[in-house]
């Protein structure tokens, strides 16, 4: 080989080059989009502590901003089948543990836990104890919850039942799906002449939520208004290894994805709500992967290819504070994956009514589109989600064909210096050149924008590899 086409071949690698059509209406692939697509999911005992933290309603109120709507709030995980209701205690949530990195083992809450979750802005589902098997206590929560909270949108009974041991108080010795959702029928039918037909059913990690409704009977299945499946891409428990390439890359997410669309698909068919209830990038806790940039950018695409499978809301777990990898905001600081939720939102934005796909979902480049009530393309996004750490960074050059507008465009960029930044290492994590968020999640800097011509019905951008960039039409 020459040494021009070694040279040629080097700047094809550092300039590859995209063609996509945007339809000027939405496809019949597109989606509706719920305005709380974007929610947030808080471990049951932590919640109170969440509430104390300045920068939690900074934080949803900056994704509200962006959408018009508050984000939606689930409070549960895996202590809400650890906790008992004290219609006595005084204060919201009572425990001990050894160190304060560590989750209880057994805790007690009272009628101030369900006063906190009622000054929540956003809708908020509440997680309650099935795993004890005390039914009657269980109840007594709920009619709590019920006439504090006006924004109680559902109830949970038991959290990620797939997962209890055949020991456990509600089994007996024995444990299966079929059990489970024979006793899930059985608490939900019991309740809701208290309650109403107010339940999010399954809040499975492992089985399939199509199975619980194809099973549960007519009698259960009128008192479940959604339906709840958790997922984690990747594990971090028990010494488990992470991989931040695979947990960013598009065609991984879109093939990841794709194992929940005949689940949503029934549970869309039985007439309630399909909900992605809990998740984030991997279980417990989440790892090293789980404060990177590249979590920002998977957050992007992630929520995105869920929504395109019939995911109607996502809700991002954020669990023991000061000791939490996928968290998006803590104590002292606002990490790296909170920047892809604010990117995500602002794409969609207030007015974003249907989303479609643009690209195939087999390589590292994401396409969308997000067209208005009115069925036109109101903006574009690219998401380039081949890894970069260090060395000579890769560019890819997209050029958007089919556009009806013309003359110059703006064009907003989600950077960092690679896919392994954080934020709380002192990265330089923006939005926009220069948006920042401080560690009370107050914005910070101007977000500016690039210009980018349309020509002959087309514009050109260039992402860098471990970017993203939204063209407003």
């Amino acid at each position: 080989m020459t040494r021009f086409s070694v040279i040629l071949a080097a700047l094809l690698w550092l300039c590859e080059v995209d063609a996509v059509a945007v339809p000027q209406s939405p496809p019949s692939s597109a989606v509706t989009v719920d305005p709380s697509l974007v929610s947030v999911s808080i471990e049951f005992f932590a919640f109170p502590g969440y509430t104390q933290m300045t920068g939690t309603n900074t934080c949803l109120d900056n994704l509200a901003n962006l959408r018009g709507t508050q984000p939606a709030i689930r409070i549960g995980g895996t202590t809400q089948d650890r906790a008992t209701y004290d219609p006595n205690l005084s204060i919201a949530v009572n425990y001990t543990v050894p160190t304060p990195a560590d989750a209880p083992t057994s805790l007690t809450y009272g009628p101030s836990f369900f006063t906190l979750a009622s000054q929540m802005k956003g809708s908020v589902t509440v997680g309650l104890n099935r795993q004890f098997n005390n039914q009657a206590n269980t109840l007594s929560a709920g009619q709590k919850a019920k006439s504090t909270m006006g924004n109680l949108f559902a109830i949970e009974l038991g959290n990620e039942p797939d997962l209890y041991a055949a020991t456990s108080p509600v089994a007996g010795g024995s444990w299966s799906n079929s059990i489970d959702i024979s006793n899930e029928g059985k608490w939900f039918t019991a309740m809701a002449p208290s309650l109403g037909n107010i339940f999010q059913g399954a809040v499975y990690l492992q089985w399939s939520t199509a199975t619980l409704i194809q099973s549960i009977g007519s009698a259960a299945l009128k008192t479940i208004k959604s339906i709840s499946r958790h997922s984690y891409p990747q594990s971090a428990c028990g010494g488990s290894s992470t991989n931040l390439p695979n947990l960013m890359s598009h065609s991984g997410i879109v093939k990841y994805v794709q194992q929940f669309k005949a689940e949503a698909t029934t549970v869309h068919n039985a007439g309630k709500r399909f909900f992605i209830a809990e998740t984030n990038s991997a279980t417990c806790g989440g790892g090293g992967i789980s404060p990177t940039f590249g979590a920002a950018l998977w957050i992007v695409d992630y929520v995105l290819q869920s929504a395109l499978i019939g995911a109607e809301r996502l809700y991002f777990h954020h669990g023991t504070i000061g000791n939490c990898a996928y968290c998006w905001w803590g104590q002292s600081n606002v990490f790296s994956p909170y920047y892809g939720a604010v990117f995500v939102n602002d794409f969609l934005g207030k007015d974003g009514a249907k989303l479609a796909q643009l690209d195939d979902g087999t390589s590292a480049i994401a396409t969308y589109a997000v067209y208005s009530s009115a069925n036109v393309p109101v903006r574009l996004l690219v998401v380039n989600t081949n890894y970069f750490s260090s060395g000579a960074r890769a560019s890819t050059s997209v050029q958007f064909t089919g556009l009806t507008t013309s003359g110059t465009k703006q064009a907003k960029r989600l950077t960092a210096p690679s896919a392994e930044s954080r934020t709380d290492h002192g990265a330089a994590v923006t939005i926009g050149g220069n948006g920042t968020f401080s560690s009370a999640c107050v914005q910070q800097g101007a977000q500016r924008t690039e210009a980018v011509t349309v020509s002959g019905n087309a514009l050109t951008v260039s992402v860098l590899a471990s970017e993203a960039l939204i063209v407003y039409l």
